[in-house]
């Protein structure tokens, strides 16, 4: 597997949205993958969470991560989590 590296953005929306660079790795790694505009791929992985986010209680995290492949890295540029 290539390393994955996260731009300055993907590192701010982690924070933002509560997911952690290891999950980021994760959905990269073992996700579904969806092409999307521009050379992009969606990568989707759903993990188990049972915690609080936002003051609601949530089951499950799903973590998406929008990268670019190059020939050397995996880039990602943002980061999207949803919870249900």
């Amino acid at each position: 597997m290539k390393a994955v590296r996260l731009t300055q953005h993907a590192l701010e929306r982690c924070r933002e949205r509560g997911v952690e660079e290891s999950e980021v790795t994760a959905a990269v790694e073992w996700g579904s993958r969806e092409r999307v505009r521009e050379g992009r791929t969606l990568c989707r992985f759903t993990f188990p969470f049972a915690g609080t986010w936002q003051g609601r209680h949530y089951l499950q995290k799903q973590v998406t991560p929008i990268i670019i492949e190059t020939p050397r890295e995996i880039v990602v540029i943002t980061v999207l989590a949803y919870y249900y």
